[in-house]
């Protein structure tokens, strides 16, 4: 028998053997066992409650394992993102440094050119003072010409005076000689040729008195609320239109002193009128930046003219014709207006705001007076400056144009009105007094229709009247309680009409 097999058999009876024995412990210490048994169970469940709790946790572990193990992934794929992005950035950095070294090889370069500049500019600085040196020694020089030129105009201005005074005085003079001539028929005659006096071809002569200064306030009319800028006489009538700033336009009698009529629809203050040759049409310029076209005999609006940009201070009609109006507004613009076709046929730009005008007899010629001072003549048909000369050291307030046509008279707000021919304009007479004052840049002179007189209204409520032929005389009219701002004369020359800041009319005889 293999030596192993009996080992084998040896084991086998030996293990059974301790089984018996300890089958036989077991039953004789079952007793003990039993009683030892117990504290052992109530244990068991402990540690099995434990055991329990131990594999809920181990199970908890397992998920906390799972979601880390899920964020690893996560954190592991962000890495790698991160790290392509850190490469990314590795490779811009790289670029990032060799664009700021070529930036720094060009900003060198462009210290030196600044460098450069820099003493460009400091010799150009050092050139602007050697200029600047220059120019205020040229200011000086001018302002020294101008202060010479200045005194030569006014010595030039005081020549002209005083050729005008001589010329006064010759007119005095030929008044004198022809007053001697009165009664005989040839200076009958020489009066109905000369200009200036109203031929028997015109209309209106059978009524045309002789120009005599009114004394006496026939009648004082409240016509307007709120003040009373612009009155003018119909055509060889008595009849007497006056615009106010209530935006009417009214009809007076003068020889009754009653309202005839009421012209109404203007959105602005009336600040001019207007008459055409004919008396049919009256035209208004307004401060609604807009002039307004009534027919007499109606009293309606024909024509609402409307271009002008800002407020339109001065109106004229043609003394040819029934159908053009030239006007002036404070937008620089002078505009001629067709009636018959109701707009603008042509619009002159003017160097300055023009605060009066009127066509000249024959209208082809327009005459503006400016807020610079300065009477402009234009050609009515293309527009064109035919001249200017400084009429006033101040803005020019008014132009009226003699009933002859050859003089027009401008007033300024340097107190003055001069008389000048229209065909060489030159001053041929010159009025002023020491109480005269306008009071504002639309104040309205007017001229006798025999142009022996200038009447003006002035800021102490008198109304001044100048004689042309004899300069020394002068009339003062009282009779407003306010500033007088405008004055028509009559073109039968007879009646004198004035207007105030208060709206009130009066009429002169």
């Amino acid at each position: 028998m293999d030596p192993e097999e009996i080992g084998r058999a040896a084991i086998k009876r030996a293990i059974k053997a301790l089984r018996r024995r300890h089958l036989l412990e077991e039953g004789a210490h079952s007793a003990a066992i039993l009683a030892l048994s117990k504290p052992f169970a109530a244990q068991g469940l402990e540690w099995k409650e434990k055991a329990e709790s131990l594999e809920l946790e181990l199970q908890q572990c397992y998920k906390a394992q799972s979601r880390l193990s899920e964020q690893l992934v996560v954190e592991v794929a962000e890495s790698r993102t991160m790290k392509s992005i850190v490469q990314e950035k590795e490779t811009s950095m790289t670029n990032l440094q060799n664009d700021m070294t070529q930036t720094r090889e060009e900003n060198s370069q462009l210290k030196a050119d600044l460098d450069e500049k820099t003493k460009t500019v400091a010799l150009l600085i050092s050139e602007n003072q050697s200029l600047k040196a220059q120019l205020e020694e040229g200011l000086l020089k001018l302002k020294d010409t101008e202060a010479e030129n200045k005194k030569l105009i006014d010595r030039m201005m005081l020549e002209k005076m005083k050729d005008a005074e001589k010329l006064n005085e010759v007119n005095a003079l030929y008044e004198d000689l022809m007053q001697r001539f009165k009664v005989s028929s040839i200076e009958q005659l020489a009066r109905l040729q000369v200009d200036g006096v109203v031929r028997r071809s015109e209309a209106g002569y059978e009524n045309f008195v002789a120009t005599t200064v009114p004394s006496v306030c026939k009648h004082t009319i409240h016509a307007h609320e709120g003040g009373c800028g612009s009155i003018l006489f119909e055509h060889n009538s008595d009849k007497l239109y006056s615009g106010g700033q209530d935006r009417t336009v009214k009809i007076w009698d003068t020889k009754t002193g009653t309202q005839s009529g009421t012209l109404r629809g203007c959105l602005g203050l009336v600040l001019d009128l207007a008459v055409t040759h004919d008396n049919r049409s009256v035209i208004a310029a307004s401060s609604s930046n807009n002039l307004y076209v009534w027919d007499v005999s109606t009293g309606r609006i024909r024509h609402t003219l409307t271009g002008h940009a800002d407020k339109v201070c001065a109106v004229d009609a043609s003394k040819v014709s029934t159908r053009h109006v030239v006007s002036s507004a404070y937008d620089h613009t002078i505009k001629i207006w067709d009636l018959q076709k109701g707009y603008c046929i042509n619009t002159i730009i003017s160097p300055s705001n023009c605060n009066s005008l009127a066509y000249s007899l024959d209208g082809l010629t327009i005459c503006s007076g400016h807020i610079d001072g300065n009477l402009r003549l234009w050609e009515s048909n293309t527009g064109k400056l035919i001249s200017e000369v400084a009429a006033h050291s101040q803005a020019i307030s008014s132009i009226s144009i003699s009933r002859c046509g050859n003089i027009v008279l401008t007033s300024g707000r340097d107190n003055v009105h001069n008389l000048f021919d229209m065909r060489s304009l030159e001053v041929c007479g010159t009025f002023r007094s020491n109480g005269s004052r306008l009071a504002s840049n639309w104040s309205r002179s007017c001229i006798s229709a025999d142009e022996n007189y200038v009447a003006s209204g002035s800021v102490d409520g008198s109304v001044y009247i100048w004689s042309r032929i004899k300069a020394d005389t002068l009339s003062v009219l009282e009779g407003h309680s306010s500033p007088v701002l405008t004055c028509a004369w009559s073109g039968l020359g007879k009646t004198l009409a004035s207007a105030d800041k208060n709206g009130n009319l009066c009429i002169w005889a």
